[in-house]
């Protein structure tokens, strides 16, 4: 068995997917845009606060409340590659990343 320091270690270790991402409302389309260093963990952040009826985007979670988790998607738009420098500042980079996701894809729609 490990010890709490070889845990701690490894979990250091590993790479979370960074990146941009939605969750489409498949009834009516409209789509949140975010980003994170962490995708899987922000959706589930997300998913929770829905859950819970606490999000902070009460448009979203009226939808939500109304339409039922099963009429909602999480879709990855954009990842940016785990660069391994202390100087990259991932933070604007993922801002920058998801103004232009929106651009590009013209979205509209947006939550």
């Amino acid at each position: 068995m490990k010890t709490k320091k070889e845990l701690k270690e490894a979990y250091k270790q590993m790479e979370f997917p960074i990146g941009v991402f939605q969750i489409e409302n498949k009834i009516n389309n409209k789509v949140l845009i975010d980003c994170s260093m962490d995708m899987q963990s922000k959706w589930n952040r997300h998913k929770m606060e829905l859950r819970f009826g606490n999000h902070r985007n009460r448009i979203l979670q009226n939808d939500w409340n109304i339409h039922g988790e099963e009429h909602f998607v999480f879709k990855v738009l954009a990842e940016l590659k785990n660069e391994e420098k202390d100087t990259f500042n991932y933070n604007k980079e993922l801002k920058t990343l998801q103004a232009m996701v929106v651009e590009e894809f013209e979205i509209k729609n947006l939550y």
